[in-house]
Order: C-alpha cells, then structure tokens, then sequence
C-alpha cells in the first residue's frame, strides 16, 4: 500500500520513468511468452530448442531490469526524507520501499503482458491473431498457469532484488579512481578471444531463422559485454584524465573534472550501449550478407533492447547533471560564461564518442568473425 501512494504522490516526470519501465516490463513478458507459447505448438521438437529459444529472452530480461534499476534509484532522492523519517522508514527501510516499487510497477508491466497475449490468443474474444506468426500464440491450446506466472515473475523479482543490491551504501570513496578498468580490458580481450576462435559445429538456431552461432561466440560475447560494462568507469574517468592533464586552460579543465567527477553514475550505461552498439553492427552485417528476413518477434526484441539501453544511458546523463547545483552555482558566481558551460558540455561529449565509437565497431568487426567463417 506505502508503495501505492508513494507512485500516486509521484510527479508527472517520476510517473513517465515509471510508465516507461512498466512498458519495458510488458515487452519482456510478451517475448517470454511467447516462448512458451512456441513450445506449446511446437512439442515435437523436445525440450532442448525450447530452452533454447528462451534463452534468448536473457538479453530483453537483463536490460528490463538495469533500466528498472536506474529508476529505483532515482527516486528515494526525491522523497520527503523527514516523511519516511516520521513514519519510522530509516535508510533500510526506503531500500526496501524501493524495491517493492519497482516490484510493483514490473508487475504491473507483467499483468499487461498476461492480458495481452490472451488477447492475441483468442482466449478473450475468441478470434486468435494471426499477424505475429505461425506457432508463437498456441492458440487453442492450454496455457499452463504456473509456468507463465514463473515466467512473468522474473522481472519483477530481479529488478526488486537488484535494486536493493544498488541502493547499498558504497564503501569506495566517491572521488578515487575507479579500479575496474585493467579487469573490464581483460575480460573483453578474453571475450573477443573466444569469440574469434569459437568453433563451427553443433551451434544454438538464432531466432527468425538466421541460421546458427557456436556456443563459444555466445560466451564471448557475453564476457566481452561484462567487460565493456566493468571497463566503462575507469574508461570515462581516464577520458577526464586527460582532458584535465598538461596544463588545461578553464574549458578543458572544467569537462575533464565533470567526466573524472561522472565517471561512476555514467560509465556503466555507456559500456552496455557500447556493447549494444557493437552486436546490432555485428548483427545487421550478419543479415546483410546472408540475405535473412528478420520476423516482427525478433524487431520488436531489437527496438525493445535497443530502446531500454537507450533509456538507461539518457537517465544516466540527466541524472549527473541535475546532481551538481553546488558545482553549478559556484560556476554562475564567478560569472562562468554560458559559451564555457556549452564548449565543456560539448568537449565532454566529444570525447565520449571518440572513445566509444571505436570500441564498438573494433568489438562489432571481431563478434562477426565466427558468422563469416
């Protein structure tokens, strides 16, 4: 009920984060069954191509949550903290509110992904749709209870439990270098490694009948992923580094101290875009030489991944901007010009994309190597 009033007592920008998490919620419950409705209509094929074809779910379900996750944590700031106080809410407390906020809003996203796929099914007006394809609905065929409530449970009890993990108090002091970023270099050089060497055989049937990817590439793929996102801080910070080094004048100091300062709140979103960015290169060079149509469950996937990074990393950028009115008033005292604050902010962004943007296409170029051997 707290967290009822809680979302109610929201503001109109707070309530559009959250709406946006709901509908990232209900795409990745649509995508999850819609798996099981595939191993419905499709029982022949055993239980191997089923698991298969939910693991694929990983991916919408990793970046529904992460998104989930930035928005938990942008809320507690904007509570009353003498309210919580008084209704006996210490900082566990407010965690643990958090948590079943975000719980709530995911299952509120998971209850829409439930109506509407009874609705595509035909179990509400009788008519099955049959726009999305052949043997994704299993209309007319018993949908099991249990297993689509196991399924459209996975987000919510994720994002509940991962943001609590996230509102943790940090024991590194927020002003020392990160330490991740030999760790991330080495996990992607090891990724990219295996990528590049995996072997052709038996591999896992890439949806929409793109064909096969060995297993290896897979696993690479993903340690080369948790390596650009353990790599970003440390990378952001070393940008910042650099800006402000051999003797910075007030526009270079000024971007480079804002980076070292943001290194922590950005670097993450910015890894996994990058990582993003670097599979949908690797992706459409895939389909652009095999000629392979895409089927609407794999584009709506794309955009709905592409869309929850996208989310994550503009939360993030607003975020550390609006988390600096100290820093922001000192600059207005001494008359900052407004040309300075947009050269750093613009100096800043440059520099993100000439180290980003290499990354990827580098990580794009060797993720292809197995599809193209």
């Amino acid at each position: 009920m707290l967290s009822l009033r809680v979302l109610r007592g929201s503001r109109p920008a707070a309530l559009g984060r959250w709406a946006g998490v709901a509908a990232a919620a209900a795409g990745t419950g649509l995508l999850l069954l819609s798996s099981l409705g595939w191993a419905l209509a499709h029982p022949q094929h055993g239980a191997s191509d089923a698991v298969v074809r939910l693991g694929w779910c990983v991916v919408p379900v990793v970046v529904t949550v992460q998104l989930a996750v930035a928005v938990g944590r942008s809320q507690p700031a904007g509570w009353p903290q003498a309210g919580l106080a008084a209704a006996g809410l210490g900082r566990t407390g407010r965690v643990l509110l958090a948590a079943a906020t975000t719980a709530l809003v995911c299952a509120l996203g998971s209850v829409v992904a439930l109506l509407v796929f009874l609705q595509l099914r035909g179990d509400v007006t009788g008519v099955p749709f049959d726009g999305v394809g052949p043997g994704l609905l299993a209309a007319g065929r018993t949908l099991p209870l249990a297993g689509a409530v196991t399924l459209l449970a996975l987000v919510p009890a994720a994002a509940a439990g991962a943001t609590a993990l996230r509102l943790r108090p940090e024991k590194a002091p927020a002003h020392d270098a990160p330490r991740g970023l030999p760790w991330g270099v080495a996990l992607t050089a090891v990724g990219l490694a295996v990528e590049v060497t995996a072997t052709q055989g038996d591999g896992l049937p890439l949806p929409s009948g793109l064909g096969s990817i060995p297993p290896g590439a897979v696993a690479g793929w993903v340690v080369a992923t948790a390596g650009l996102m353990l790599a970003g801080p440390g990378l952001v910070y070393g940008c910042g580094r650099l800006l402000a080094c051999f003797r910075p004048g007030a526009l270079r100091l000024l971007a480079g101290r804002a980076l070292q300062h943001e290194s922590r709140a950005i670097g993450r979103p910015l890894g996994l875009l990058s990582a993003t960015a670097a599979a949908s290169l690797a992706a459409y060079a895939f389909q652009n030489d095999g000629d392979h149509p895409l089927g609407p469950v794999t584009v709506f996937a794309a955009v709905l991944i592409t869309l929850c990074v996208l989310a994550t990393s503009a939360l993030a950028l607003w975020q550390t901007k609006n988390s600096r009115p100290e820093a922001a008033g000192a600059l207005r005292d001494i008359a900052a010009s407004p040309s300075l604050l947009r050269g750093a902010v613009a100096l800043r962004s440059a520099v993100l994309l000439a180290a980003l943007v290499p990354t990827s296409i580098l990580v794009a170029a060797l993720s292809s190597v197995p599809a193209t051997r």
